[in-house]
């Protein structure tokens, strides 16, 4: 069956041969399986990333454990859904911590949920690899145990802001977020770097990514004179009722910022097509169409032998490509340290340098636990969606 929104059964072949590679090192025991603790806002308004990663990480446990499992020993996907709730997510992680006795956790994938668990693992010494972009979320000597596989907030914000600043050449913005922990810290990060560079911040808020009508808000964004929106939430809900709003005043603002204002999801809640003009969001080159309409080699291969066994329509590609390269990794790390040992995988991740994921080269060390590099962060065309990829968006390089 297809990886969809509803349905994750799986029927994938194998996607990397883990189970057979030559590197592997020691032997361990075979009946154990290897428990990847799995935290996701997979409902809510927040839960359009999650079911992204969650479609890559069902195909690749499934690939994985197809062609045996590392080293014979099955992935078993342990999944809680947090529904944006940071209280669910502490009582997921102290679950899985103390009663299942997982070996690695992946998530959240909300930061405002991350600020609340990132601790508990901390001190647990549960290896961690999250997509959370709130820059305190990452300290190597805090959180040793955990590694951040997505830029950082201020990764974002740069390519966001230098984008309205040096290629739209707007001076008033609007900054905007959702009422999550989230969008709270990123909309207030937002407006204090437009501010240092000397942009004139003339409006910002915080909205309840639920209210069903935004037209108050669009208002007095046009009345304060924004030349650009710039938004920061998950919520897909709340971006589409925002683009049919600006359609409805008949105000053609460019929207820039979060990467899920260009999810597929958009697509199917705005009123009509050219609502979702001149929506711009932050992307990456590996999920990028080149000027040829080509993608990276390492991606187009992996999206043909994927084809067909996952949904890419309605979601973002980055998203599912994470999800596969977690599995990678934690399998890679268990293969290599040869065993499940927190200590060990720990070892592991600290020592990748450019490991070629389809996400991106990651880069982690003993000190340094952001592995995204920068230079693979553009803007695309929120509008331009095939299979999750996107074109870049005007005037990007």
């Amino acid at each position: 069956m297809i990886i969809s929104r509803r349905g994750f059964t799986l029927g994938a072949a194998s996607a990397f041969g883990l189970a057979s590679q030559g590197a592997f090192k020691p032997a361990f025991a075979q009946s154990e399986p290897i428990k990847i603790g799995w935290l996701g806002a997979l409902t809510g308004p927040s839960s359009a990333p999650a079911i992204g990663f969650d479609r890559g990480l069902r195909y690749a446990v499934d690939a994985v454990n197809a062609s045996g499992g590392v080293k014979g020993r099955k992935i078993e996907l342990i999944t809680r859904d947090t529904q944006g709730d940071p209280t669910k997510a502490v009582n997921a992680t102290q679950e899985m911590i103390s009663s299942i006795k997982v070996h690695a956790i992946w998530g959240p994938t909300n930061s405002g949920e991350a600020l609340a668990t990132t601790p508990i693992m901390a001190r647990a010494k549960m290896p961690n690899i999250h997509p959370c972009v709130v820059n305190s979320l990452i300290d190597p000597v805090k959180y040793p145990n955990a590694f951040r596989m997505a830029p950082s907030n201020s990764q974002w914000d740069d390519a966001v802001r230098n984008y309205c600043l040096k290629i739209l050449k707007v001076k008033k913005v609007a900054v905007i977020g959702d009422t999550t922990g989230y969008g709270t810290t990123a909309a207030g990060d937002s407006v204090a770097a437009f501010k240092k560079d000397g942009a004139d911040v003339v409006y910002t808020a915080q909205i309840d990514a639920t209210q069903p009508d935004m037209t108050p808000d669009m208002l007095r964004m046009k009345n304060a004179g924004a030349e650009a929106i710039v938004s920061w939430s998950t919520s897909t809900g709340m971006a589409a009722r925002l683009f049919n709003a600006r359609a409805a005043l008949n105000w053609d603002v460019p929207f820039v910022g979060h990467p899920s204002l260009g999810s597929g999801e958009v697509g199917k809640l705005i009123e009509k097509p050219a609502n979702w003009d001149k929506v711009y969001t932050v992307n990456y080159r590996s999920c990028s169409f080149d000027a040829q309409g080509k993608l990276p080699e390492r991606t187009q291969a992996f999206l043909d032998k994927a084809s067909g066994k996952i949904d890419l329509k309605d979601t973002l590609l980055w998203w599912v490509l994470s999800g596969v390269d977690v599995v990678e990794l934690l399998s890679k790390a268990v293969a290599e340290s040869g065993g499940t040992a927190g200590e060990g995988i720990i070892k592991y991740l600290n020592g990748l340098t450019k490991y070629p994921g389809l996400f991106g080269n990651y880069t982690w060390s003993p000190t340094q636990h952001n592995g995204y590099p920068t230079d693979e962060v553009v803007m695309g065309a929120a509008n331009s969606s095939k299979d999750g990829a996107l074109n870049l968006a005007p005037g990007y390089g």
